[in-house]
């Protein structure tokens, strides 16, 4: 008897004959693709300064509006040289992390050295990957931010959607961000030459303000986030930040608001 587990349940070929996989019906259903995200993320921001680049996204990956998952980083190294943060499903998330880890791995065995690629060819190669899928009609529904150094020192911020749009900016935002967090950091640096100027310390603290403002206005938002710092000394990331000093009181100041009478 054949004992080769391919061949397992299956009768001697030798004696009753080959069998016929005509048999077996191909699976003739249409071909199906995500049609929209379930599990999401909200804004990514990030801002360039003098030294580097700040960028910032908060823990909260939510089901519809339900505030399911409280501890979700959107947030990814690549190689220590490089940040990818993810704004979108989070399926696709971690697929895309996964295939950076992959390809993380591959630089790593067959060149053995320093990482080629740095913030810019990153940015331009996962710009291609979502391009790629959006030609095959089954698009990775993230719109990501990609922060680092270039080879020659100079601070990199790239943004590429689900279609494969690129663009770059001294500060750029995802998602809610794009409306509510970008007029507040282009206010600070509207041109690159006020980002040269920017200290790393007003940098950081320009992207909490943003976190406050996308805190209270984005409900599907939280006061828990991930920011990753990162210069030529390398990638200073923590992914447990909570917001100070949080409270809702000046609601009550608010007209209208509560059982207050006017």
């Amino acid at each position: 008897m054949d004992h080769r587990p391919q061949a397992w349940g299956r009768p001697r070929d030798d004696v009753y004959g080959p069998y016929n996989h005509s048999y077996f019906q191909e699976n003739t259903a249409p071909q199906s693709h995500t049609q929209q995200p379930i599990v999401t993320g909200t804004s990514v921001i990030g801002i360039k300064f003098k030294d580097g680049v700040v960028i910032a996204a908060d823990n909260l990956a939510s089901y519809g509006s339900l505030a399911r998952f409280t501890d979700v980083q959107r947030i990814k190294t690549f190689q220590g040289k490089s940040v990818v943060g993810f704004s979108g499903d989070v399926s696709d998330m971690q697929y895309m992390d996964q295939h950076l880890t992959a390809l993380a791995n591959d630089e790593h065995y067959s060149n053995g050295e320093e990482p080629r690629l740095n913030a810019e060819n990153l940015h331009r190669y996962l710009a291609k990957m979502l391009y790629n899928r959006r030609s095959k009609f089954d698009p990775l529904w993230v719109h990501i931010l990609v922060a680092g150094l270039n080879d020659d020192g100079r601070p990199f911020l790239g943004a590429a959607d689900l279609l494969g749009t690129t663009y770059t900016s001294p500060s750029l935002a995802t998602g809610y961000g794009a409306m509510l967090a970008q007029p507040i950091m282009r206010k600070r640096v509207p041109d690159e030459e006020a980002a040269q100027a920017l200290e790393k310390e007003d940098a950081i603290q320009l992207i909490k303000e943003c976190m406050e403002v996308l805190y209270y206005r984005d409900a599907r938002s939280m006061d828990k986030y991930s920011m990753a710092v990162i210069t030529k000394d390398g990638i200073d990331v923590s992914y447990d930040n909570t917001l100070e000093a949080q409270s809702w009181k000046f609601a009550e100041t608010i007209k209208g608001y509560g059982t207050q009478t006017v």
